[in-house]
């Protein structure tokens, strides 16, 4: 099996975070504890147009709002009018900075990428600028057309970042559920040749790798996860996923457990065997999440360990999915983590 060299992260740590109430304070054992305050969690939504899906939906909810970007709905590729990002760049930074790329949830069937909300302003106070990234929906195009657009959105923005003044080698990415499962893609194939690059995106001689992928709540092996939700949980009405509705289903075009190669593609645990490098991973989960089973991020933290990765993987007791205790004790703790993971 290969063996990755070791980031500058620290070992496997798989935190269980007791929380009292909703925004109290929370110690975990691979960073700093932080308390921050619950906000009210708002889902943004527009309007469909051009027949596209309307965006918005559960999943990766947006907390509070965002400041104003300093680019909006800049154009990576030109195949759909869905592939736009927006950017928010630091004031007053003399060095090139380093990135994070924001990639939305909404069970591949809704979301926005103003769904980044709060966490965008503590980023740029830490230093980091922040594009956020919208992509085809299962209702638009299926898989792998959304992987192909935010592998596209990596290599427009690493073409441009003397423009925008990006640092090129210090790129991360954070998704939530489904936006989990797509960041996850990033930091597991790399720059390996796969279905997820289409050529005719643009920018095709350039790197999709990124250096750190932070993953909340988001699948892994979709053929697993209804055994997995009634294997034991906090959950006791999970949603079910092998059926030909489900929103995994629409996004592989079939019921998942009839494409099992496909869904092997959308599976970021393929890549690992054959990646000559893989992303620092920080993972997080709530065991009482009835959308994705928590043992999704279980399964994927244990693949990257037996590979020889460093993966962090925090499970947050009586969470839900997309709770809002994930950003009120987890957010502080991930920025510090991702000036470790970056080497800032």
């Amino acid at each position: 099996m290969r063996r990755f060299p070791r980031p500058l992260v620290p070992a496997l740590a798989v935190s269980v975070v007791a929380l009292a109430a909703c925004g109290s304070s929370a110690t975990t054992t691979s960073s700093s504890s932080t308390t921050a305050t619950s906000t009210v969690s708002t889902t943004a939504t527009t309007a469909t147009t051009g027949g596209l899906p309307a965006r918005g939906g559960v999943g990766g909810a947006a907390t509070g709002s965002a400041p104003a970007a300093t680019h909006t709905n800049l154009a990576y590729a030109t195949t759909s009018s869905s592939q736009v990002l927006d950017l928010w760049l630091p004031a007053n930074a003399t060095a090139a900075t380093p990135l994070v790329i924001y990639v939305h949830g909404g069970a591949f069937q809704g979301g926005d990428k103003s769904m980044v909300g709060s966490k965008v302003q503590p980023l740029l106070d830490a230093g980091y600028a922040v594009a956020s990234v919208n992509y085809r929906l299962s209702g638009e195009a299926t898989f792998p057309a959304g992987a192909q657009d935010v592998k596209a959105a990596v290599r427009w923005l690493r073409a441009n970042a003397s423009a925008y003044n990006l640092d090129p080698d210090r790129f991360a990415a954070w998704g939530e559920s489904a936006g989990g499962e797509l960041v996850d893609l990033l930091g597991t194939t790399g720059d390996q040749a796969t279905v997820l690059d289409d050529p005719s995106l643009g920018n095709s001689g350039v790197s999709s790798a990124v250096q750190a992928v932070v993953d909340w709540y988001g699948p892994t092996d979709f053929l697993q996860m209804d055994t997995q939700a009634a294997s034991g949980g906090g959950c006791t009405s999970p949603q079910a996923h092998d059926p030909a509705s489900s929103p995994e289903s629409a996004w592989m075009g079939a019921a998942i457990q009839t494409v099992p190669d496909k869904v092997a593609q959308a599976n970021p645990i393929t890549y690992i065997a054959t990646a000559t490098k893989v992303a620092a991973f920080s993972i997080a989960h709530g065991d009482a999440d009835c959308n994705v089973p928590y043992q999704q991020s279980q399964i994927l933290a244990d693949a990257l360990t037996r590979a020889g990765a460093n993966p962090q993987l925090t499970i947050l007791p009586g969470a839900a999915h997309a709770d809002a205790r994930f950003d009120s004790t987890l957010l502080a703790p991930t920025i510090v983590w991702l000036g470790t993971a970056l080497g800032r």
